[in-house]
């Protein structure tokens, strides 16, 4: 008589192993080399300084009251 099996445990071995077999497709399909992700870092880094160098300062005129006058 052949080895006794549990089907259960077969069943979700095979269903594993194809999601993991799904999971390498899509890491290869969509995922980004090293060189990518520090090209993007590096590209953001820039877009954040121009954008940070173009804000107007807060205004260092005095207020819209007039000044005090001595007496």
């Amino acid at each position: 008589m052949g080895e006794l099996v549990n089907l259960n445990r077969f069943r979700k071995a095979k269903e594993r192993a194809e999601k993991e077999r799904l999971a390498e497709a899509n890491r290869v399909k969509s995922g980004r080399t090293k060189a990518e992700r520090q090209k993007q870092s590096k590209q953001r880094a820039l877009e954040q300084a121009r954008h940070d160098g173009n804000k107007l300062e807060p205004s260092t005129e005095p207020s819209a009251e007039p000044p005090p006058t001595k007496k």
